[in-house]
């Protein structure tokens, strides 16, 4: 399963060269992270990730370019591996609509995704300066995440 979040784009987002700059792309991910694990994880439970949580790693494909508009995209967000005292999220961002489109006579072809992504997140306990690992409840709500229909 994956969990959907519609981020607005702001006109502020984009570069001299007319399009969504590749920074802005980070904070479209954090904010569907956000949504994500304080939202629908506390939903499911309301000890889920109260504490802070870092992030380790980054990892982005640019793969279209993306102008401003008045529709806001999609962020689409899964759980790609789980370990002890980390969580890597998988990401795609795309066009809500995510409407195919004519690929030539008689065929159709999808958009795609604007971007792939993929973040390391792990729950941190700011008060003993140290990781934590995930408790049970929150591998639980995560589990029913996993998602590889990304992989084709």
């Amino acid at each position: 399963m994956r969990h959907s979040y519609r981020c607005p784009l702001r006109w502020s987002d984009m570069d001299a060269n007319g399009h969504v700059n590749n920074t802005v792309y980070l904070r479209y991910l954090e904010e569907a992270r956000i949504d994500f694990l304080t939202v629908a994880a506390r939903a499911s439970d309301p000890e889920a990730f109260t504490g802070s949580t870092v992030v380790a790693r980054h990892e982005i494909d640019y793969l279209r370019q993306l102008v401003h508009r008045a529709e806001p995209v999609t962020v689409e967000l899964w759980v790609e591996k789980l370990a002890a005292a980390s969580v890597t999220f998988g990401y795609e961002i795309k066009d809500a609509d995510a409407a195919p489109v004519a690929a030539g006579p008689g065929a159709a072809k999808s958009r795609g995704p604007y971007v792939r992504a993929r973040t390391v997140v792990v729950p941190y306990n700011i008060e003993e300066g140290f990781p934590r690992r995930l408790s049970a409840a929150e591998r639980a709500f995560l589990e029913d995440y996993f998602d590889d229909s990304h992989r084709g």
